[in-house]
């Protein structure tokens, strides 16, 4: 319609009149529980200012972001993250609980100051326990003072996956000795929306079910994407799962990919796309002219894991199309869950637009982390180099500020880790150790990571698990089957137009190498980006720039927990 033409421009001609001088885009939060429905099932969700999922922050390159948070949780300390920010200046608003600050106290308000640097479709996360998977994210779009991608008009969709039971609960199974499993999510959502028990095919196919009595107010009424013939609209799309990865696909329609994580990527046209948790994307659909107008399937479906979630629908409504109309076809079949190599295939397509430039020719350090399961005295945990990481109370980044104690950095396993373990069966040694995980890495150098995944616990098999790195973009220099050959494989990196991206994925029983520079100073999370896995123990630490951290002018009221808390009460007397 024209209006959506009007508001368009007058959103670019604002954005453009805005970059002019940085603005500031400054929020007051309140997160508190709340009743939901999420699935049409009540459940209890996370919410910011009543809103499940939290709002969308919208910001321009170059601004700063303000947000005071307050926490109405009574019980429990909350942080968030923003997720794909690089916090360059400000590493102590990361958000990472343990790790850049103290979680929040219940009735208490934090500050988070810092500068949206680039472009990029993001989103935000409580980075607490398992806060996430309780409904605790929203989407966050930095936009170009100068965007070069033409289209007429946008749709954000922020994914996720739901239970029934409570992450409280949730966290007590995966921490029990022996582990229970939380099993496979009971719905997927869509920008906070799903259906449980209500099939939406039957819903539009059959006019109605008595399951499906939702009204277009109702919170979980599918949000609709209402188009225009003809026109081109960019898809902002981001997977905030716990656990699921994802296929999206729209009935009858190509995307266009032209952002992976807040990075151009050289365009490439698909039917569906995968996404993992953590992963964001631009898409671009271009509306067709269809006579008589009509109304077609948006499917979201689970992948990697064998499923046991039925697929989240929504529709691509074409204007003057009837509203709860019979839809002539079924919605797009999501591809095999454990059809890999179409996974690899569709990763294998992502490069870096032009204009990027190339990663450095050579690596100063790498760096070889083993991804096990393994148990530590009858729990079962998830090892990096058979340490499974444990947060201490006081966040490293307050101990090397105020030069606490001597961390306990980790020495860089050699390749004998890697040579010596045989990837393709269940641990010879199944028990772990309980460590801090921190990893000490100098200012200025070029760092290689290799990931190396292998086999489960028990019996035959091996997990996809999305790798996250806060404070960075990191190149993706490639993937390989099997167990990484040392002076062999490093041959096979792209060198020349990797992607950057902040997220990436370790294959079953294969490896992934990465290559980012340290100049960023400060403590910076290294994750599986799974809920339970992070949970249990999957991730690494990088202090980088202990040096700089350590003259760094950090807010008192980040550091109020653990020995920052004593020391910093202690100079205050004084």
């Amino acid at each position: 319609s024209m209006s959506v033409i009007v508001w368009w421009l007058a959103t670019m001609v604002m954005v453009a009149v805005h970059s002019a001088s940085a603005g500031v885009v400054e929020l007051n939060w309140e997160v508190e529980y709340k009743l939901g429905w999420p699935d049409c099932k009540e459940g209890i969700v996370i919410a910011i200012n009543g809103e499940f999922p939290g709002p969308t922050i919208n910001a321009v390159a170059g601004d700063t972001v303000i947000v005071h948070v307050t926490n109405k949780l009574s019980t429990e300390g909350v942080v968030i993250h923003w997720h794909g920010i690089r916090q360059n200046g400000t590493p102590w608003a990361d958000g990472a609980a343990g790790v850049t600050q103290c979680p929040i106290n219940p009735g208490e308000t934090l500050t988070y100051n810092f500068i949206v640097d680039k472009a990029g479709t993001h989103f935000y996360h409580g980075h607490y326990g398992m806060q996430r998977s309780a409904g605790l994210y929203g989407m966050m779009i930095v936009r170009s003072p100068k965007e070069t991608l033409q289209y007429d008009g946008e749709f954000n969709l922020l994914l996720s996956d739901w239970w029934h039971q409570s992450s409280h609960a949730q966290e007590l199974y995966l921490s029990s000795r022996p582990m229970r499993w939380i099993g496979e999510p009971q719905s997927l959502l869509i920008n906070g929306r799903g259906q449980f028990n209500c099939s939406l095919a039957a819903y539009f196919n059959k006019g109605g079910l008595k399951e499906c009595k939702f009204k277009e107010n109702d919170e979980c009424a599918p949000s609709i994407l209402r188009v225009e013939p003809n026109k081109v609209y960019r898809l902002r799309i981001a997977s905030t799962t716990a656990l699921a990865s994802l296929n999206f696909a729209v009935e009858g329609h190509q995307l266009e990919v032209v952002e992976a994580d807040g990075n151009y990527i050289a365009p490439f046209t698909v039917d569906d796309i995968d996404l993992y948790s953590g992963e964001t994307y631009s898409v671009l659909l271009r509306t067709h002219n269809p006579t008589p107008s009509r109304n077609y399937w948006i499917s979201v479906g689970v992948r990697g894991r064998k499923p046991n979630t039925t697929q989240a629908l929504t529709v691509l409504h074409y204007a003057g199309a009837p509203e709860f109309e019979h839809l002539p076809h079924p919605p797009p079949v999501t591809p095999r869950w454990d059809d890999y190599d179409r996974s690899k295939s569709f990763t294998n397509k992502i490069f870096a637009a032009k204009g990027y430039p190339p990663p450095p020719e050579k690596s100063d350090e790498q760096l070889f982390l083993l991804n096990t399961q393994n148990l530590m005295d009858k729990y079962t945990k998830w090892a990096i180099n058979n340490v499974s990481l444990s947060v201490p109370a006081t966040p490293y980044i307050g101990t090397i500020r105020y030069g606490l104690k001597t961390l306990n950095y980790q020495k860089p396993p050699g390749k004998e880790i890697m040579r010596d373990y045989d990837i393709t069966k269940p641990p010879v040694n199944p028990n772990t150790t309980k460590g801090s995980g921190i990893y000490n890495l100098q200012s200025g150098r070029v760092v290689d990571v290799i990931l190396q995944n292998a086999n489960v616990l028990k019996g035959r098999g091996s997990e996809i698990h999305p790798w996250h790195l806060h404070g960075h973009d990191f190149w993706v220099l490639g993937y390989g089957e099997g167990k990484f050959r040392l002076g062999v494989d490093e041959k096979t990196y792209n060198l020349k137009n990797p992607p950057l991206r902040n997220t990436v994925a370790l294959y079953p029983y294969g490896w992934t190498a990465l290559r980012f520079l340290t100049d960023n100073p400060g403590v910076w999370f290294f994750h599986c980006h799974i809920e339970p896995h992070l949970h249990m123990g999957m991730g690494v630490v990088f202090a980088e720039g202990v040096d700089k951290i350590a003259k760094m002018n950090i807010p008192d009221q980040v550091l109020g927990c653990g020995s920052t808390r004593e020391f910093l009460m202690n100079r205050g007397r004084h």
